[in-house]
């Protein structure tokens, strides 16, 4: 029978099965031999590649397999020259790979430096300082405010104990630990009466049992999620190697098409075999994989002033393809700082003013700015929120920083800047109102109580808590004009529905109350000084939505992106904010993470498609979700800064860690970091995916149909019987150099008019699609037309093609018309749906200076004599060019049409 988990167990089952001793902890005889039996306490690594692994990785792509190959052919054939260009060009698009993507894969690292250092232990009954990664199961640690949690532990004893689980569950409220045995299958933000390795102790003390050590705790477990995770290609990855092989195989059903050819029909074997490597060279684009990379590279830096930070090369591309954002809720969708936005007193509802922590707001009572001096109902009832509170709120100006920051409890935290906005600050309150004895917080209680002497020197008790078990201690009730009346049903009946109002609307609501004491007592006790109370009013609160975040979760409607809310609070209160911030319309598109349990793959991939809020959810539950979304056929974007997000951040096509909140180990895990942990960045981050995907499309058309002109050049002289119009160097000069600088200069064109009016791209639509089959067809056409007839018109006025002058200057009307046309049509591929006219025919100032240079470097070939002896051309007159000039710009006059009439029909 299996055992039943840590937190159905009591204490004496647990001790038992553990083999331990509540009180005195384990002998060091027995620790050692459970730390040889189980390990140390740590989590292991997986071992990364290696640079070089990282460097050979790159050489797995087909088209560069396929250059590599055409490489050492043509270095046996004797064009060394040919040879040593392409396989430099392969060797820097693989340094750039690796230098870009060296820092990628340290989650194990991060989570390591996590971990506690060190642990407070007790063994034999004496209590220890001990390397954390000496726990065994059994051990007896200490727990303090402070301290990290060393281990998985079962609580075995509780003083106001409160532990910071934010980063497993996502809950911004730190969690009240007791001791007792918990029924039925509860999650883990729900299992109270344990502790999590890395999690932080806010406020108490307490006691437990290690449970778990190392990998087998629950962030081991996710540790090793993350270990098993295999990287996957990006969508651009995919498709790039989906065109090199279709590239690939054409380039050699081409080659061996036409080495056939000619063998037919009598050609010698050797000539043919060069005519066949000059096609190979001819149809595989060289210079695209060091443009795509180039051009990505500079997208990375472009994303940096949106304050995004991409640590893999193709997931910039990936981002603007995102179909599907699951966002966590806590510190993403919302600030991360619990936030007073309602209080009542005696039959008056106010709202509170202000976000987050900053003491700037007011308190409304009717929509207009209510006076605590004038309403001493609310001046007592900011007192008590001054006063009865731990929590210290700190202004942050270092470095040119304005950060407010509270360090305490969340909630207590709430309060204590509510009351600063109305100027009653905390420092200015205990200096009037010095605090004199207490009853600390307790979570069987649920109260806690303070004693003060108020300005008039009469000595006072201050009390917060629950607001149904505090109203149960009171007998009076303060009203708002100041009176002191007995408290009566009907106001015991309203205090308690607007409490469950305020709960209803997601808020969590503690009550105040006061009473004047004759003395302060030397030992207070909650018998004898919490009662007889005078009940003062409510408080409620909530981690607000972020601003932004609602901006950005509309610009994702209108970009035909969903928003999924992840989350490991509640389902009330990720309803709440999911409503304010437009995610859901209605109850039934939430769903909690016991529900998600009952569900098979399958059935979770049906859910998610109508659910758009997950509350209570695990790990697990993240992942599977987002696999869901990647089921459906979606292009999923996960966003956390938790530890929990980190293995959901691995399997989604893209993974977003906040730069601010978010640990370590989501941010080493993640693609991409947002600096601000600002949800608008993301959105701004898409756009600019977007933008990147749209101008590598433009590229690929760019380079693609100059290679599918150059095939047919070579291939249709064949038919005709001519002699081949462009030599192998030709080629490479095209691909390599001529063509490079327009195509980079593509890449860094501004986004198009509506860009993010568009829905997301279908993720299975290949680079190169049926319109874009089209304008490659146009294009290469009219290009070959051109160039075929530059050929036979420059060897017709030099003797003909059968002499050498005639060849000589045919080849050199052909290669100067070719880069022309290149040159002149770059323009027309700036927009696939715009004229040039209508973005402006030089706006692009990057395409300018490319085709400047790439003209200079046709000029420099032609001018210069040795460089003419090696490209095996002749020298041009102006009237020669003249000719060229209006073939040239042939190929941008058809592309422009194109567009005119596909807009129009289409």
């Amino acid at each position: 029978m299996d055992q039943k988990p840590w937190y159905q167990l009591s204490l004496p089952e647990t001790c038992r099965s553990l083999e331990t001793d509540h009180k005195n902890g384990l002998s060091p005889d027995e620790a050692q031999a459970r730390l040889a039996k189980y390990g140390a306490n740590e989590l292991a690594q997986k071992k990364g590649a290696t640079i070089w692994q990282m460097f050979l990785e790159q050489f797995k792509d087909y088209m560069v397999l396929i250059l590599l190959a055409a490489s050492i052919v043509s270095a046996a054939v004797g064009e060394l020259v040919d040879s040593a260009v392409i396989i430099a060009i392969v060797i820097v698009n693989a340094c750039l790979g690796v230098s870009q993507e060296y820092r990628a894969g340290k989650a194990l690292e991060a989570l390591k430096k996590m971990s506690a250092p060190n642990a407070k232990v007790i063994r034999n009954g004496e209590h220890r300082m001990i390397p954390a990664s000496e726990l065994a199961p059994g051990d007896l640690v200490v727990l303090e405010t402070g301290d990290y949690v060393p281990a998985d532990v079962r609580i075995v004893e509780s003083v106001n104990l409160k532990i910071e689980e934010a980063a497993l569950t996502g809950e911004s409220v730190p969690v009240e630990k007791e001791t007792a045995a918990l029924e039925g299958d509860i999650g883990l933000g729900d299992q109270v009466n344990c502790g999590f390795m890395s999690t932080l102790v806010t406020y108490g003390r307490g006691q437990g049992i290690v449970t778990s050590t190392g990998m087998a705790t629950v962030i081991g477990k996710i540790a090793e999620m993350i270990q098993e995770e295999e990287e996957e290609a990006t969508p651009l990855q995919k498709k790039l190697n989906q065109l090199g092989k279709v590239l690939g195989t054409a380039c050699l059903a081409i080659c061996a098409v036409v080495f056939l050819m000619g063998l037919l029909r009598g050609e010698p074997v050797l000539e043919m075999f060069m005519t066949s490597i000059s096609l190979a060279v001819a149809a595989i684009p060289e210079g695209l994989p060091a443009v795509v990379t180039i051009v990505l590279a500079l997208g990375m830096q472009r994303m940096v002033k949106h304050r995004a930070i991409m640590k893999k090369l193709h997931a910039v591309e990936t981002l603007g393809s995102t179909t599907v954002i699951c966002s966590d809720k806590t510190g993403t969708l919302t600030q991360n700082q619990m936030t007073t936005v309602k209080m009542y007193l005696s039959g008056t509802e106010m709202t509170v003013t202000g976000e987050g922590y900053c003491p700037e707001g007011d308190v409304l009572i009717d929509g207009q700015k209510a006076d605590p001096a004038r309403e001493p109902a609310l001046l007592r009832l900011l007192e008590i929120q001054a006063l009865c509170n731990d929590s210290r709120l700190e202004h942050d100006t270092a470095e040119g920083a304005d950060i407010w920051k509270i360090h305490g409890d969340p909630t207590e935290g709430a309060m204590i800047v509510t009351a600063a906005k109305a100027g009653l600050t905390r420092e200015i309150m205990n200096q009037k109102q010095p605090r004199l004895q207490e009853i600390p917080f307790d979570s069987q209680r649920k109260l806690m109580t303070t004693f003060h002497r108020d300005e008039e020197d009469r000595p006072v008790a201050y009390t917060k808590g629950a607001p149904d078990i505090l109203v149960s201690l009171c007998t009076r009730i303060l009203r708002r004009d100041g009176r002191v009346e007995a408290i009566t049903p009907a106001d015991v009946q309203e205090i308690l529905a607007q409490n469950k109002t305020l709960a209803g609307q997601a808020l969590r609501v503690l009550a105040m109350a006061y009473k004047p004491v004759g003395e302060i007592p030397e030992k207070p006790t909650p018998e004898s000084d919490e009662n007889d109370l005078v009940f003062a009013g409510l408080v409620g609160m909530i981690d607000l939505p972020r601003v932004e975040a609602l901006e950005a979760v509309k610009v994702c409607k209108t970009a035909g992106i969903r928003v999924i809310m992840i989350t490991g609070d509640y389902k009330d209160t990720a309803a709440a904010v999911a409503k304010d911030l437009g995610i859901i319309e209605r109850e039934d598109q939430v769903m909690a993470g016991s529900d998600l349990n009952q569900l098979d793959d399958s059935q979770l991939e049906a859910v998610v498609r109508t659910v758009s809020v997950f509350a209570r959810v695990s790990p697990e539950h993240k992942v599977r979700i987002v696999q869901a979304v990647r089921n459906n056929g979606g292009i999923a974007a996960m966003t956390g800064d938790g530890v929990n997000d980190a293995p959901a951040l691995k399997r989604a096509d893209i993974g977003v860690a906040m730069g601010i909140t978010g640990t370590d180990v989501t941010k080493e895990t993640a693609d991409m970091i947002v600096t601000d942990d600002n949800f608008a960045s993301i959105v701004e981050a898409v756009e600019e995916g977007r933008v990147i995907y749209s101008n590598i499309r433009k590229f690929v058309f760019f380079l693609m149909s100059c290679n599918v002109g150059e095939i047919l050049i070579i291939f249709l002289a064949m038919i005709f019987q001519w002699p081949i119009p462009l030599l192998p160097i030709h080629l490479l000069w095209i691909n390599l150099v001529t063509d490079a600088f327009p195509a980079l200069a593509l890449g860094t064109e501004k986004k198009e008019p509506g860009l993010m009016n568009d829905p997301p791209r279908n993720p299975a639509e290949p680079i190169i699609n049926k319109g874009m089959i089209i304008n490659i067809a146009v294009q290469a056409c009219v290009m070959t037309a051109a160039v075929l007839f530059a050929f036979w018109l420059g060897c017709s006025r030099a003797g003909g093609m059968g002499t050498e002058m005639g060849l000589m200057t045919g080849r050199s009307y052909a290669f100067v018309t070719i880069i022309s046309c290149e040159l002149l049509r770059a323009y027309t591929a700036r927009s696939e749906r715009y004229t040039i006219f209508k973005i402006g025919v030089f706006s692009n100032r990057n395409m300018n200076l490319a085709t400047i240079f790439s003209f200079s470097l046709l000029f420099v070939v032609m001018l210069i004599p040795a460089l003419r002896d090696i490209f095996n051309v002749s020298r041009f007159s102006i009237n020669d060019l003249e000719i060229v000039a209006l073939l040239a710009i042939l190929p941008l006059i058809f592309g422009e049409l194109t567009k005119v009439v596909k807009r129009a029909f289409v």
